[in-house]
C-alpha cells in the first residue's frame, strides 16, 4: 500500500513555486480556457468582443511569462495569438455598425 505524506517542505516548495512569471502565466491560460470553455457550451461567440478580448488578454499575459521564462517557442505561439486577436477585434470593429 502506498501511503502520501507531506513535509513542511512540500507545502514550502509549492508555496514559493507561485512566483510573480507563474501566478502571470496561470492567469493568461486561465483567461484562454474560460473563453474556450464559455464558446464551447454556446454562452460565447467566436465573434463576440468578450470572446477576443478573453483571447487577447489571455495570450498577452502567457506571452508575457513565456517572456520571463526565456521560451521562445511559447512566445512565438503566444505572440501569433496576440497578432490574431487583435487583428479579428480590428476586423469585428470595422464591420460592426456605430452604436448611438
Amino acid at each position: 500500500m502506498c501511503s502520501i505524506e507531506l513535509s513542511i517542505f512540500d507545502v514550502y516548495k509549492t508555496v514559493t513555486f507561485m512566483t510573480a512569471t507563474n501566478i502571470i502565466g496561470f492567469s493568461g491560460v486561465f483567461l484562454l480556457l474560460l473563453a474556450f470553455f464559455l464558446n464551447l457550451i454556446s454562452l460565447m461567440r467566436k465573434d463576440a468582443y468578450g470572446y477576443l478580448f478573453l483571447n487577447l488578454a489571455g495570450s498577452g499575459l502567457a506571452c508575457l511569462a513565456s517572456v520571463f521564462l526565456h521560451y521562445m517557442p511559447f512566445i512565438i505561439l503566444e505572440g501569433m495569438w496576440v497578432l490574431v486577436s487583435v487583428f479579428a477585434l480590428l476586423k469585428l470593429m470595422i464591420s460592426s455598425p456605430v452604436r448611438k
